[in-house]
């Protein structure tokens, strides 16, 4: 067996001190695309559960947090820009740390182009050009353009790419914001359309849906949560690298926590149930017709929001996926000449333009089939977060498991705490593929091999991964020969107070 050796030079790193937290919040909240996220499933979340979208906005957000305090206590043990992919190798060994990987890289390959893709529609919207919008061929177009654009910003740096996020944050923030401010004055003083009704606290229980209906929201909930952790893999461009960048990973729940759910009750209270699950499958009608009833000749401010934020996520959902893929080059996962930095800006080069290369394919690809196999392909990108996600909840108690005694602090917040986020997701992972196995729970009824489209993408996808991996073993086996390790036992630690209080975070664990 031959080992090919790396092609990076040892003295080649990524930028350090890059960018400050706060521009690793902005890089955070972005990546999730708030406002494109919220147009994307407003409509079939209301379809589902009814007045209760913004309970199960709430009732996502328990997982993701949870989450989210696992990748902060595991960036502090390992502040690896592969987060997920290194901290599953070192918990739970070599191939579920590969499978992990890979499944990270295929959600940047499955929504990149779609989210270029929203950028151009909505933002041809917000100009005016509604004939430009509908032609086909000068979108995909416009949307290739837009992946190769934001690529080579990664590229060029990562200081760069963070300025541009702190102003693409700032303005769908506020043009967001504007509309829930406008939509609700008008529900409250009687000038909303018929349809509309006066918001209630028991809006906030996702449960009275219940069943189903509950257990395919909270799918959903887990995909406009999705992204955050972009903050992360820019650990190590980013100051205070051990701690910044899970700290603004869970601040960007925190935030986008309060955006979606005072968003979903603007919404949900303007429009109406009916007229959102009637244009459940069509997020254009549901914010562009919104827009323009509740904003007239004002409309443009939601559909810039919408384009603003599906551009700022289409730059920061390339992040982790090329860091992963350089995490996974270094340690001989995949071929050395993925881990090639560009010699001046200091960025993963070659991973970053293999993702986007990858994700344009793709979306070419499956846009041939029809519409509703590129929105299948954003089903099915769930079940690969969900899989992600749960392994690094896992891997965070793994991980740690000789400190889970040290106190009672420490056995919630790195032991419990992770734990029971997994177990959710791996709860909702089970019944999306229980579901997704009937045809009919795909965006147009077909099926594939006898299942939904979204099963069968995901299930190609994780095939070609083992495919992959096997091939991989055999050409180099060097990272199969890694061996799990744990985080030493050690004293209790003080509570840092620049964390959310419903996380106290620790200074040293894992150091």
């Amino acid at each position: 067996m031959v080992e090919d050796t790396p092609r990076t030079p040892q003295a080649a790193t990524l930028k350090p001190n890059a960018i400050g937290f706060v521009d690793a919040l902005a890089i955070g909240l972005n990546a999730t695309s708030p406002a494109y996220s919220l147009a994307a499933v407003i409509g079939p979340i209301v379809a589902l559960v009814g007045v209760h979208a913004p309970g199960v906005m709430l009732a996502s957000f328990v997982p993701m947090v949870l989450i989210a305090s696992a990748f902060y206590y595991l960036n502090r043990a390992d502040p690896d820009c592969g987060t997920t992919f290194s901290w599953v190798t070192r918990a739970l060994g070599p191939t579920a740390g590969w499978l992990a990987g890979w499944a990270i890289t295929m959600t940047g390959v499955l929504v990149v182009g779609s989210l270029a893709d929203a950028a151009v529609n909505f933002g041809l919207l917000a100009l005016g050009q509604d004939g430009l919008a509908g032609d086909t061929l000068v979108r995909q177009v416009l949307t290739v353009l837009v992946v190769v654009a934001m690529a080579a910003l990664c590229v060029r740096g990562t200081q760069a790419a963070a300025r541009l996020q702190n102003v693409l944050v700032l303005l769908q923030t506020v043009c967001l914001f504007v509309f829930a401010g406008v939509a609700l004055y008008r529900v409250y003083a009687g000038t909303a359309p018929p349809d509309a009704v006066r918001p209630a606290a028991d809006w906030l229980d996702p449960f009275a849906a219940g069943g189903t209906a509950l257990t395919g929201g909270l799918l959903l909930g887990v995909i406009v949560y999705w992204g955050w952790e972009s903050a992360v893999n820019l650990t190590e461009e980013t100051k205070d690298h051990s701690s910044a960048p899970g700290r603004a990973g869970i601040w960007s729940t925190v935030v986008l926590l309060a955006t979606y759910v005072s968003a979903a009750f603007a919404v949900v209270a303007f429009a109406g149930t009916g007229y959102l699950a009637a244009h459940a499958d069509d997020e254009e009608a549901v914010f562009a017709s919104l827009a323009r009833e509740a904003l007239g000749g004002w409309d443009w401010i939601v559909l810039l929001a919408v384009a603003t934020s599906a551009l700022a996520s289409t730059q920061t959902t390339i992040i982790p996926a090329s860091r992963t893929a350089l995490s996974m080059a270094r340690r001989h996962a995949l071929p050395g000449h993925f881990g090639l930095i560009h010699p001046r800006y200091r960025t993963p080069a070659v991973s970053t333009w293999w993702v986007a290369g990858t994700a344009t394919v793709w979306y070419l690809l499956i846009h041939r089939i029809s519409e509703n196999a590129l929105a299948d392909s954003l089903t099915a990108l769930s079940l690969l977060i969900a899989f992600y996600y749960a392994l690094t909840g896992i891997a965070c108690a793994v991980h740690h498991r000789r400190r889970l005694t040290a106190s009672p602090r420490e056995f919630l917040l790195i032991g419990a705490s992770p734990l029971v986020g997994a177990g959710m997701l791996v709860w909702l992972l089970v019944e999306a593929v229980a579901d997704m196995t009937d045809q009919a729970n795909s965006s147009g009824g077909a099926a594939w091999f006898g299942m939904g489209p979204p099963l069968v993408i995901s299930l190609g996808m994780s095939l070609v991964g083992v495919l992959l991996m096997l091939a991989r073993r055999a050409a180099s086996g060097t990272f199969w020969n890694e061996r799990p390790t744990t985080a030493p036992a050690a004293a209790p630690i003080p509570h840092v107070p620049d964390a959310p209080a419903l996380l106290p975070v620790p200074s040293t664990v894992g150091e």
